[in-house]
């Protein structure tokens, strides 16, 4: 018997011994979001222009946060941005409006990353005008108004500032405000928010359309139905002309890029959306 009962020690002190290196042996489980990670890689993003500056501001801080990733950002217009996307060009398209019917085929991932209104824009000097309705910004860019009098200005023919085919900007435009009117054919066409905004602070009686992010004191932004280009209209809805930012990713999104896209929708990305744009978390 105490041969028996030795041998049940024995048998019983192995097994804890065995027991104990099979749980030392088991890895611990990973942390998600490991401090530890390290993102790389090259993302391309390309499209509107109007998304631009914002893309690349929010780029340039992610990659100070991520030095082993390196984003470039293009522009190009919308139209670009879905096809870029869509072919696999780009990582990431941006687009500065809804997608087109004939574009909803490619099944494109959609990201609305923040909200913009677009503001119509007179020269500085233009102190009579001040507001117009949405009927009367439609008939001055579809050309059926031409004289600044005829909308309570002074007797003046109207310079029509526009953009590109192809632009999101111009997009968003013209379905809100135009719908299936075309625009003027004598219009100065202008290649980017940039140069919209500069021919109307240079022509007195100059009349054009910009992303309200880059509304500032060099031309006046009109107010439309008595509505100021404001962010707080856009969001109540008394500002009539507003459009989606979009992010647009052929596939699911994975490994740098969709890091990139989850910064963009924390609070520290979006609290970078609402300096000029208007967040929308």
């Amino acid at each position: 018997m105490k041969k028996l009962f030795t041998i049940s020690i024995l048998v019983i002190a192995l097994a804890l011994v065995l027991i104990g290196c099979q749980k030392a042996a088991e890895p611990a489980e990973p942390s998600s979001g490991s401090q530890n990670e390290v993102l790389s890689g090259n993302i391309t993003i390309a499209g509107s222009t109007s998304v631009q500056p914002l893309a690349e501001q929010l780029a340039q801080i992610f990659m100070e946060k991520n030095q082993g990733v390196r984003i470039d950002v293009q522009g190009g217009g919308s139209s670009v941005g879905v096809q870029s996307a869509h072919e696999g060009v780009a990582d990431i398209g941006t687009s500065s409006r809804e997608l087109k019917n004939e574009e909803k085929p490619y099944n494109l991932k959609e990201f609305v990353i923040a909200k913009d209104g677009i503001a119509v824009i007179v020269n500085s000097g233009n102190q009579a005008v001040s507001e117009l309705t949405l009927e009367q910004v439609k008939k001055i860019f579809t050309g059926q108004v031409t004289n600044w009098k005829e909308v309570g200005g002074a007797d003046a023919k109207i310079t029509v500032v526009n953009r590109e085919e192809g632009s999101g900007t111009r997009g968003a435009f013209e379905e809100i405000v135009l719908g299936k009117d075309k625009f003027v054919e004598n219009a100065i066409i202008q290649p980017s928010t940039g140069a919209v905004k500069q021919t109307v602070s240079t022509d007195p009686n100059a009349i054009g359309y910009i992303s309200m992010g880059s509304l500032d004191n060099s031309v006046k932004g009109v107010k439309v139905e008595g509505a100021e280009p404001t962010s707080e209209n856009v969001v109540n809805g008394s500002y009539k002309i507003s459009r989606p930012f979009l992010m647009l990713t052929k596939e699911e999104p994975q490994g740098a890029v969709k890091a990139f896209l989850d910064f963009i929708f924390s609070p520290e990305g979006q609290n970078i959306v609402g300096q000029e744009f208007i967040k929308v978390r």
